[in-house]
């Protein structure tokens, strides 16, 4: 099927084709003319398939054929919302179609203004959206379409008492069209109340799950080599772009600096930046100018940025549904993707809760590195030796090399660290299987000996 076969207005249509759409997607081609049709819709669908066309372009087909006046399109996250809009916006500009992002951490005063004034299509995130129909700043908005996107996304972010209170000042004569990567329970109610008798779809199918598209690996490591095995992975892996993962926020701004000191294209996400400083990151890193993006998993929802090749998880997440949002941002609109996760032996049974719970088909991996020193490892033993506390026989000692030269002894010192460290530095990122397998019997018998002793205090 082409395109040209939906009968798009012309003004439309000249924006798919400088936009080089020729074939529609799956979730576009199944879309698009139940959309057209005006019938209520739920679409299940992972980011990066298409969506943001699927139902644009019908839906501003009828605004500029005039069938609508006003469309609504609510998202979990600002990023999200501005990626829709311009998206939107570049479909429908010759059709004169105007677009209007909506949300938190800026005035209301202008946003206002512009949907008084007859914004026809408004992309809105639910804090805002439901605080302006809420002050009755809005009441002139009542749009004939409303698309609720990445549902499940609003559920893991806690909108979903938002959104249905949204759903209360919207005309009941309307279309409704849910777009969801997953269906839980709580999505499937709010599905039943809100839409009226839709039509299902989905694109979830074998062909599209991330486990045929994104290489999953894992490499096992000391606790810390986290930083040296991240460095390395960034010189061996053909990135172009990447996302790496940390837990808290503190990690993101120390592994970012790290990184930026060893020369690395690298900026930092979390929910501690400013909202100016967060869109100057992500415009950055959209444009290609940044190329690592260290970021938390709150700060990265609703990141879609199309031509990420890797995804590094610095620490395991702490659950599989974060698991799979996180290597969700590579792999997208049928291309290949690299998730790599960094895990300890005391971590493994996370991993294989994860494999187990997502069916994740993830391989032991580890890097050959060269016979000296790197970079990375130089840069690494000399922060271990300038954290070294100074022992109190230190001095005592020092009187037993006798007139030894201080630089020879400082040389055949460093070397005997370098010896002690040869293991873990400059030679193998991530151990082998039969290695993996002697260090997790050996933590699953130091674990029992712990229980054990436990269980001997409390009976005492």
């Amino acid at each position: 099927m082409k395109f040209n076969e939906f009968d798009f207005h012309a003004d439309l249509a000249k924006g798919v084709k400088i936009a080089g759409f020729k074939e529609p997607s799956p979730i576009q081609e199944m879309a698009i003319p139940i959309i057209a049709n005006g019938s209520d819709m739920v679409g299940q669908a992972h980011t990066g398939t298409g969506k943001t066309a699927a139902f644009g372009l019908p839906m501003m087909d009828k605004l500029a054929k005039g069938e609508i006046e006003r469309a609504l399109v609510i998202t979990p996250t600002r990023e999200l919302a501005t990626q829709v809009a311009d998206e939107l916006y570049h479909l429908g500009r010759f059709a004169g179609i105007r677009t209007l992002t909506v949300y938190g951490g800026v005035g209301y005063g202008r946003q206002i203004a512009l949907i008084h004034k007859g914004v026809q299509i408004v992309v809105a995130t639910p804090g805002r959206l439901k605080d302006l129909y809420r002050k009755g700043k809005i009441d002139v908005l009542n749009p004939e379409i409303v698309v609720l996107d990445e549902a499940d996304e609003m559920l893991d972010m806690g909108f979903l008492d938002e959104i249905k209170e949204i759903f209360e000042y919207i005309p009941q004569n309307r279309q409704t069209l849910l777009f969801s990567a997953t269906m839980p329970e709580p999505i499937k109610e709010l599905a039943n109340n809100i839409l009226y008798q839709p039509e299902y779809i989905s694109v979830v199918g074998d062909e599209e799950t991330t486990n045929n598209i994104i290489d999953q690996r894992y490499y096992v490591i000391h606790e810390h080599q986290r930083d040296e095995a991240i460095v390395k992975l960034l010189e061996t892996e053909k990135t172009n772009k990447c996302i790496i993962f940390c837990r808290m926020k503190r990690e993101v701004d120390r592994l970012t600096e790290h990184l930026q000191a060893l020369g690395f294209n690298a900026n930092g996400l979390h929910g501690d930046l400013e909202q100016m400083d967060r869109e100057v990151v992500i415009k950055a890193y959209r444009r290609g100018e940044t190329k690592i993006m260290v970021a938390t998993d709150v700060a990265a929802r609703g990141l879609d940025v199309k031509d990420v090749t890797h995804v590094f998880n610095y620490h395991i997440p702490f659950d599989p549904q974060s698991y799979v949002h996180r290597i969700g941002r590579t792999g997208r609109a049928g291309r290949s993707g690299q998730a790599i996760t960094l895990v300890t032996t005391e971590e493994f049974k996370e991993l294989q809760r994860i494999q187990k719970e997502v069916g994740a088909e993830m391989r032991l991996a580890t890097i050959q590195g060269g016979l000296g020193l790197d970079d990375a490892s130089c840069e690494y033993l000399a922060e271990q030796i300038r954290n070294i506390q100074v022992h109190d026989d230190a001095a005592t000692l020092l009187e037993y090399m006798g007139d030894m030269d201080k630089e020879l002894l400082l040389t055949k010192l460093i070397s005997r660290i370098i010896e002690e460290e040869q293991q873990n530095i400059g030679t193998q990122i991530g151990f082998d299987q039969n290695t993996v397998d002697q260090m997790i019997q050996g933590y699953v018998e130091e674990q029992k000996v712990t229980r054990n002793k436990n269980r001997r205090k409390k009976r005492r």
